[in-house]
């Protein structure tokens, strides 16, 4: 799959993310699909993060990555891996 594939069809992924946790969903939202390498997906917060303060959310962070590959494997039929930038 190539990353245009993926973000023609994003909106259906935060939508099933919708369904299991609107926090997480509104965490993606604005998230932009940088790169994808055929396993690892890129996500660039920088738009975000203009927003934000020093909280420390990791803890969060990665059960809403978890809630994102699960809804990715339900959508894309694809197992990746999610990094940030």
């Amino acid at each position: 799959m190539e990353l245009q594939e993926i973000r023609n069809r994003w909106n259906e992924v935060l939508d099933a993310v919708l369904e299991i946790d609107r926090i997480s969903w509104l965490s993606f939202f604005d998230a932009r699909l940088a790169e994808f390498d055929g396993k690892t997906l890129t996500l660039d917060f920088s738009d975000a993060r203009k927003l934000s303060n020093s909280h420390e959310f990791s803890e969060v962070r990665i059960k809403q990555n978890q809630i994102l590959i699960q809804a990715i494997s339900k959508i894309l039929a694809i197992n990746v891996t999610i990094a940030e930038q």
